[in-house]
């Protein structure tokens, strides 16, 4: 139960993020009292101007890398947290494979750092941000927290991966540490308020901001990687999740912990829609419900895509009550309102 009075206060690192930023806004619906804790490395000051723009208030925020353990410390010391929702790490996979040093020392050291401290100052409670791509390419489909992980396609996916065990290793050393692993599939859409969304810095590496990007113009066109899948039109498949069901799957998953009345414990559940689609499909589906016609060409296959994967979230049902019940459409709306606010701005 959430205890009465103070609301829980709960560390969010990378808290100005795309996901974070979303769920930030679902836990203080919830009753929680989100913290944040971002360097900016790969977000924008601006969330926070549409955080207070939605919730009508400022949010704790602390400009400080994960990696900081002088900083961190004081942080824990301070804001008598009740858990922890960890985002915070580099996630560009093709850069990833380009600097696997950078990815390996940030993605793990911030994650060791915050299992040391949370012990330390009576923090139970964490979710951590994990990912699909510790699939790979599954034999069969769709995938379940049973199906098993595969070597990773690069230094990206493999630290979620290695992130894991950690964890997991952690929790059988009996420290007394209750862990969720939400493996996400594909987060897209934005709040309905066009507040926040999702902000890449550069190039797009995910789809849907690079549709947007390319119907308000900003790309010239979308190269549509690979025809010639083992799919229903040749395009890959994913299960894409609108950023707001993703958000609150983190707070029921933060309910959960918080009810638990073991001291150690750790556990992995899918976060998606349980569906696939096309990459065709989305582009179909986002000039239906835009009413814009996008420039794109098909081009051949990309290096280290996976063909199709798609959740089984059965778990997530039965463990934490939630189901996704947004639609694709409607992710594919609110993620091209986000854009036209950015357009206007």
């Amino acid at each position: 139960m959430i205890p009465t009075g103070r609301a829980p206060r709960i560390l969010v690192t990378g808290g100005a993020g795309f996901i974070g930023s979303h769920t930030v806004v679902s836990l203080v619906e919830a009753g929680f009292e989100p913290v944040i804790v971002d360097n900016f490395s790969n977000s924008q000051q601006s969330a926070l101007d549409g955080l207070r723009a939605i919730l009508n208030r400022d949010v704790t925020c602390y400009s400080v890398d994960c990696n900081d353990r002088a900083a961190m410390t004081e942080i824990f010391e301070k804001e008598e947290l009740r858990g922890v929702i960890h985002f915070a790490a580099y996630k560009a996979v093709g850069e990833s494979v380009q600097q696997p040093l950078k990815y390996y020392r940030n993605n793990l050291d911030s994650l060791m750092l915050l299992l040391e401290l949370m012990p330390a100052y009576g923090v139970q409670n964490l979710v951590f941000s994990s990912s699909c791509t510790v699939y790979g390419q599954p034999e069969q489909l769709p995938v379940t927290e049973e199906t098993p992980r595969l070597p990773a396609q690069s230094p990206y996916g493999n630290t979620k991966a290695i992130s894991e065990d950690i964890i997991r290793d952690t929790v059988n050393a009996q420290v007394p540490i209750r862990a969720l692993a939400l493996r996400y599939f594909n987060p897209v859409g934005a709040h309905p308020s066009a507040q926040i969304g999702e902000l890449p810095l550069g190039v797009p590496a995910n789809l849907v901001p690079f549709i947007t990007q390319t119907a308000a113009g900003i790309r010239q066109s979308l190269t549509v990687y690979g025809s010639d899948y083992n799919t229903p039109d040749g395009t890959c498949i994913r299960d894409y999740i609108h950023v707001m069901d993703l958000a609150e799957a983190h707070v029921q998953a933060l309910k959960k912990l918080n009810d638990a009345e073991i001291e150690a414990s750790y556990d992995v559940i899918n976060i998606g829609t349980g569906r696939g689609e096309t990459v065709l499909t989305i582009i179909n589906t986002f000039e239906q419900e835009t009413g814009v016609k996008l420039n794109y060409t098909m081009g051949p296959r990309r290096a280290g895509d996976v063909e199709q994967v798609y959740a089984d979230v059965t778990k997530a049902s039965r463990e934490l009550g939630w189901t996704a019940s947004r639609t694709l459409a409607e992710s594919l709306r609110d993620a091209w309102r986000w854009q036209e606010k950015l357009s206007l701005s």
